[in-house]
């Protein structure tokens, strides 16, 4: 909803400063120009990208027009889960959540958190890494590098999209210049019409530039911005999962290493800490 209201105002001051100053809208309605500019963007969008990152930029796309993928209420289903997964074990033995790790969406421990049971890379990320303690191969800070690892490769992925288009955004203006280039050697092509005709010309040409560097500032790069906004934000559901699996590793009760998990969660996400064990206490 934020990006439909900045682009509106965005256009408002633009367009809107442009009217007031006298100048006709009318002119700046250069089809041709926008599909030069659109197009050999979008012809470089392909050539610079392999298929994996085209497909991760399309799919992100519809996640700029809604809210943040993971709220507070989000995480508290999670410290609950996490809770509840961990209080089992230290109650029952490591081996009694081994059929809720290899069958999340048939565990009646998971089945009461559809927020992270609907979410397959977190579900996954939770029952690898149990899975692990439950084989008790690895001390905890082998479990903490290879989560470190984790979080960095899909921390990587996430930023994709927010690169790529950042680099479209970056060649938008070049673009526009090619088109009033273009033109220009039009209006070069003209020489002897009326000189009214040659500025209507030149006027045209000039259009390119300036859609090439609105495009760039005003629409596309901005985008770049959010995403990676996004996948900064989305990537704390796994930094606080890591310090909740940790913090047990080294001894702590179940509900201590929900409290260090909730201590990672940012300011505006984050629980208080009797709202948190109020929530833990109703799922149980």
């Amino acid at each position: 909803m934020l990006v439909i209201v900045g682009y509106v105002v965005v256009l408002g001051a633009i367009f809107g400063g442009y009217a007031l100053a006298g100048g006709h809208l009318g002119g700046l309605w250069q089809p041709l120009e926008l599909l030069m500019i659109g197009g050999g963007a979008l012809g470089a969008f392909f050539v610079g990208n392999n298929m994996t990152a085209i497909k991760a930029t399309f799919k992100s796309i519809p996640a700029l027009f809604k809210g943040a993928k993971y709220n507070k209420e989000t995480y508290m289903e999670l410290m609950a889960l996490m809770y509840e997964l961990l209080g089992k074990v230290r109650k029952e033995g490591m081996m009694s959540i081994e059929g809720d790790v290899e069958n999340p969406h048939e565990s009646a421990i998971f089945a009461k958190y559809p927020k992270i049971l609907n979410d397959h890379h977190v579900v996954e990320f939770i029952t690898d890494y149990l899975r692990i303690m439950v084989s008790g191969n690895l001390n905890a800070m082998e479990i903490e590098n290879l989560m470190d690892v984790e979080i960095e490769t899909h921390h990587h992925e996430a930023l994709v999209p927010s690169h790529v288009i950042a680099k479209l955004g970056d060649g938008m203006p070049a673009f526009g210049i090619v088109a009033a280039v273009m033109g220009v050697v039009h209006t070069m092509e003209s020489v002897g019409i009326p000189p009214a005709e040659l500025g209507i010309l030149i006027a045209h040409a000039l259009v390119g530039t300036f859609l090439g560097i609105l495009l760039a500032y005003g629409f596309v790069g901005p985008l770049a911005g959010l995403l990676e906004q996004k996948a900064d934000e989305e990537g704390k559901i796994y930094q606080a999962t890591k310090v909740v699996l940790l913090a047990n590793l080294n001894g702590y009760a179940p509900a201590m290493a929900v409290e260090f998990g909730r201590k990672v969660l940012n300011s505006t996400d984050r629980p208080g800490f009797a709202e948190l064990e109020e929530h833990v206490k109703q799922k149980r």
